[in-house]
Order: structure tokens, then sequence, then C-alpha cells
């Protein structure tokens, strides 16, 4: 199984609108620089890549990244594979930390979306995410909500805000399966483990088919069936990536807690 070092430049996706704009969902010209400035450094010191699928990935309009979740660090990796294929992404982030003086500022330039979790106040995140990608934002979404707990790092059953969002706006959503952050950064651990150099694999696919929910009533059990699909095709590409098969069901942490 090749692993080219470097993101294909020629996406097969059909082309975007001609009015649609690269600068879409971008931050403030120095706010970016500065960010590509430290990360990419960074992420080129402590992990070798090996990213393919980058393809898959329109150039322009709204898009859904729908992605595994295996640690701490995997928002600034997957972000440093979706810069180098042409769109910057929009992240949802705790609301604390845009209490955090300084940190607040720069995260609210970099276009992160807060999120108030466990409160009424959840939803907003959602109308905001909303009008972005019409608007032609990236924004990079885990279906899980927290780092996975399956004992072997599968992914687990997903919250339905992406597909929400899908069949609200029309955009389309790529499945992305990474691995390797784990190695770099465990989760429950602070202190990165830097040595050995890291392997950080990353693959793309084609957009999740939700056109047969397209006409149907935004129901629960609509929307828990398009996340099904959208968790299945990311579950798919992280066996091949860890070339295992998968479990036939995924991990469920509500189970888990009443069992």
């Amino acid at each position: 199984m090749s692993h080219p070092s470097e993101p294909s430049s020629a996406p097969t996706t059909p082309a975007a609108p001609a009015t649609a704009s690269r600068r879409a969902g971008r931050p403030p010209r120095f706010w970016e620089a500065l960010a590509v400035i430290v990360v990419k450094p960074i992420s080129r010191l402590f992990v070798k890549r090996r990213w393919r699928g980058g393809e898959h990935i329109p150039r322009t309009g709204g898009l859904i990244i729908a992605a595994n979740h295996l640690s701490w660090s995997d928002p600034v990796l997957l972000s440093h594979y979706l810069y180098n294929n042409g769109r910057w992404p929009t992240i949802l982030a705790k609301s604390g930390l845009f209490r955090i003086r300084g940190l607040g500022h720069a995260i609210s330039q970099l276009q992160a979306i807060p999120v108030e979790r466990n409160s009424t106040e959840a939803t907003k995140s959602l109308k905001i995410a909303e009008e972005r990608l019409r608007n032609g934002a990236c924004i990079l979404f885990y279906p899980e909500g927290t780092i996975t707990r399956d004992p072997d790092l599968w992914p687990m059953v997903g919250k339905t805000g992406a597909a929400r969002l899908a069949l609200a706006t029309g955009v389309p959503v790529i499945p992305i399966a990474h691995w390797g952050a784990q190695e770099l950064l465990p989760y429950g651990e602070k202190k990165p483990r830097l040595l050995p150099r890291k392997t950080f694999h990353v693959l793309a696919g084609p957009p999740v088919d939700l056109s047969k929910y397209a006409d149907q009533p935004m129901r629960g059990s609509v929307l828990r069936d398009a996340t099904a699909d959208i968790m299945a095709a990311i579950t798919d590409l992280l066996a091949e990536i860890r070339n295992e098969k998968a479990p036939e069901t995924l991990y469920d942490p509500k189970d888990a807690a009443n069992g």
C-alpha cells in the first residue's frame, strides 16, 4: 500500500462555482501567516507524514470534514494536512479557551467557533457553523464529540451535529481517518512523547452519500442514520490505514456507562 508523503494537488471533486472565494472562512492574512509559521515547522519536526486522499477535498465552497478523534494533538496535525490541501479548517473549541487572556483573542482571529458543552447555549455553535458553511467555510468536525474511549481506538458512535448541518446546507461531507497522533500525545497525558519521531497517517475519502436523506424530515431517526453512514465511512478508512478488520458495531459510551 503506497503512502505518498505529499498530498495530491488536483482535486477530482466537481468544480466549485466561479464566484466561490478561496478566502472564504479564512482568518485575516496576518493571523493565518502567524499560525502557519508556528504549526508547519512543529508538525514537520515531530511527525513523519503519510498523507493520502487530498484529491477528494474541494478547494472552495462550504465543506464539512468529519474525522476520528485520537488525541488532543490531532486537530493541529489535521489542520496542517487540510491547509496543504487548500483549505483553512474552522475548528469548534471549548468556550473556556476563549476566556483565557491572549489565547481567546488568538483563536477568535483564527476563526474557531466556541462550544458551550452541557448547556442550552450549545446549539449556538451549530448556528454559527451553519452560517459559516453557507458562506463557504471548511469546518472540521469530530462527530464522536470527544476522544474515542474504544479500548482498541476505533471510532465510537457519533453525535448528530455534523449530519444535521450537512442536510441543512447541502454541503459535502468528506470523511477522514488518521492514525499516529495517539502515539505523540496519548489520551490522559499532558507531556508529548516526542522521540522516536512518530508517523501521522491521514486518508481522506470521497464525499459520504447522504442523498437518500435529502427529502426526509430532519427527525432523530434520520439524523442518526445519516450519522451512522458518516461514521461507517470514517471507520472503513481507518481500517485501511491500520490494515485491520474494523469491529462490526461501534463502541457506544452510553452502553458502557449503563453496563
